[in-house]
C-alpha cells in the first residue's frame, strides 16, 4: 500500500493495512465482531464511522470483512519496515 494513502481503496490495501500496519490478525472472531458492530446502523460507532469515511467506504469495509471471512490466505502478523 502506498504510505501516502491513509484510506485503503481495495481489498489488498485494506488487508495490508489491518494485518501489517496495524498488526491485527484477521481471525474469525475479530471479523465477526467487526461485522456485527458495523452492521448495527443505529450505534454511535457506526454513525461516526459513516460520517467520517462516508457510506461508500463503510460498504466497502463491510464487503472486505466478508471477503476476509472466506479468504484462506494467512494474515501477516509482523509490520513491515518501509
Amino acid at each position: 500500500m502506498d504510505t501516502d494513502k491513509a484510506i485503503p481503496t481495495n481489498y489488498a490495501e485494506w488487508r495490508e493495512c489491518i494485518t501489517v500496519h496495524c498488526g491485527i490478525p484477521l481471525t474469525l472472531d475479530f471479523i465477526m465482531e467487526r461485522l456485527n458492530a458495523l452492521s448495527q446502523v443505529e450505534t454511535e460507532e457506526t454513525i461516526r464511522f459513516r460520517r467520517l469515511y462516508g457510506d461508500q467506504h463503510w460498504q466497502n469495509v463491510m464487503h472486505w470483512f466478508l471477503q476476509a471471512k472466506g479468504d484462506p490466505s494467512p494474515a501477516p502478523t509482523e509490520a513491515l519496515d518501509d
